[in-house]
């Protein structure tokens, strides 16, 4: 059996009765929504510009008679992401998770109390890149802190609750853009709230502590056992810190983590181009198209009333966040592959339906459905299966960089999709723009089902076992992985003692 690995399905089908469920320790959860904050700002930031826009354009005339400025204001905070994404992986494993989310805090209200001050345009897009900046460390943070608090049978969940506070993080902005509309200094308004939560945040990071896993891997031992003591009962928290002993045993004998080492050895390589290629799958089949400008593809469909458009965008949120909450709950019950090809099944179907609409030029209403099918098929699956995959597929000196590198990947994709939309609609037809995004859900589900190993309920060190296998040429699957008892054990030992004399170039 697998008694001596914490959190594994082993551990807990001997000791059913100390099986976490999401309610089950209130510690866990309030650090969760804590560090979900970060996912909020992430999903307010990204949706209450669409709305701020109109009335930027109102108070500054070159913005209105400029297309690049326009662009400009709405993209640079994605610019910002990549750049926080990029460096947030080095800050988590230098100085903490704890640290790069307040940092991350600092950026973000400096960088709204710019925007809501804006003078002009040029000050208003600096602001845009600050906040950007807080958003891709944010979203690098937030998962792996979330994920290395996690008992392993509930973590998809709880690294899922960040993506509903993204989601929901979207429908709030919607809702504050209808709320400032009427009051003077409408946008600045719209901008600078953002700083609130922020702020709350930053002051609720100071009374929770660090990571137990990074504690523990710094040598801060005691810290990290008191830690876990708030997690655990008295039974399983001895083998939470054994395991933890082990892992930080082996991590000593290991060369220093760098971004050329992700590639150089294997196992790290074909971690990080399954954790990537789903970062960059969750952009390339449309998401934050349907996201940014589904307004836009409801006028395209017949509704031309502004009004009518934004009512018909909020619901689409409104579904999203819904759709999310149901993730929380199958992420950790079906699995992050099935549920993923479950969700790409459906958003492919649904693109066809979007396609057809515009082919047909029928009434808006089948636009509006196919819409709304993929925001529920989308978000229960692609919208948090890249996340939490990322969160717990790299090896814990890899976990923060591994995880700011697909988080790039994700930013990169988005600035594309965004970029490209309007143009590919204007210059293809908006018919064919949704077909192409279909074909790329359907080389999606391929890639899901081919590359993607099953995470559900294995300790960190399981989903490590995964790829060594995979790296040697083993097509060995979760099922035989959990069955290895303890002769598996003894050659994971072995295995990590020869991982760096395995790496190539």
């Amino acid at each position: 059996m697998l008694d001596s690995i914490p959190g594994s399905s082993g551990y807990l089908e001997s000791y059913p009765e100390r099986r976490f469920t999401y309610f089950s320790n209130k510690y866990v959860l309030g650090l969760t929504v804590v560090a979900g904050i970060g996912g909020l700002l992430f999903g307010y930031d990204t949706g209450v510009i669409s709305g701020a826009l109109l009335y930027i354009k109102d108070d500054f005339e070159e913005v209105k008679n400029s297309s690049f400025l326009q662009e400009t204001i709405v993209s640079m905070a994605q610019v910002g992401a990549i750049i926080g994404a990029v460096f947030g992986g080095w800050i988590n494993d230098t100085f903490g998770r704890k640290k790069a989310t307040l940092f991350a805090d600092v950026i973000f209200v400096a960088g709204s109390v710019v925007m809501a001050a804006a003078p002009d345009p040029y000050v208003l897009i600096f602001g845009r890149l600050l906040v950007g900046l807080g958003i891709g460390v944010a979203s690098v943070t937030a998962p792996v802190y979330i994920s290395e608090a996690s008992p392993t049978e509930v973590r998809g969940g709880l690294v899922s609750t960040n993506v509903l506070m993204i989601t929901g993080g979207q429908f709030l902005s919607y809702l504050v853009n209808l709320a400032f509309t009427e009051v003077p200094g409408t946008w600045r308004w719209m901008l600078g709230v953002s700083a609130v939560p922020a702020i709350v945040q930053f002051i609720a990071m100071l009374f929770l502590p660090e990571s137990p896993r990074w504690l523990y891997m710094k040598g801060e031992k005691a810290k990290a056992v008191a830690v876990l003591s708030n997690i655990y009962d008295p039974f399983r928290l001895e083998d939470e810190v054994d395991g933890l002993a082990s892992a930080a045993e082996e991590e000593l004998s290991r060369k220093k983590a760098s971004v050329w080492d992700v590639f150089g050895n294997r196992e790290r390589r074909h971690a990080f181009l399954v954790g990537g290629g789903l970062q960059a799958f969750q952009q390339f089949v449309g998401i934050n198209t349907v996201m940014y400008y589904s307004p836009t593809i409801v006028q395209m469909a017949g509704f031309h009333s502004n009004q009518l458009a934004l009512l018909l965008s909020l619901i689409v949120a409104g579904l999203n966040a819904a759709g999310t909450v149901v993730g929380i709950y199958l992420i950790d019950h079906m699995g992050r592959r099935p549920l993923a090809m479950m969700s790409l099944g459906g958003v492919f179907a649904s693109l066809i339906i979007l396609s057809l609409s515009f082919f047909l030029q029928s009434t808006g209403a089948l636009a509006v459905v196919g819409l709304a099918l993929y925001i529920i098929f989308f978000s229960p699956g692609m919208g948090p299966v890249p996340w939490t995959v990322n969160s717990e597929i790299y090896p814990q000196a890899y976990r923060g960089i591994c995880g700011g590198m697909a988080a790039t990947v994700n930013w990169i994709s988005n600035v594309v999709v965004s970029e490209s939309f309007l143009s590919i609609a204007d210059a293809a037809g908006t018919g064919t723009t949704f077909l192409i995004l279909a074909g790329i859900s359907l080389l999606a589900f391929v890639f899901v089902a081919v590359c993607l190993p099953e995470t559900k309920g294995l300790a960190f060190e399981e989903v490590e076992e995964i790829w060594r296998k995979r790296a040697r040429g083993n097509s060995s699957n979760t099922r035989s992985l959990l069955q290895g008892g303890n002769s598996r054990q003894n050659d994971f030992k072995d295995t990590r003692n020869r991982e760096d004399d395995e790496d190539i170039s």
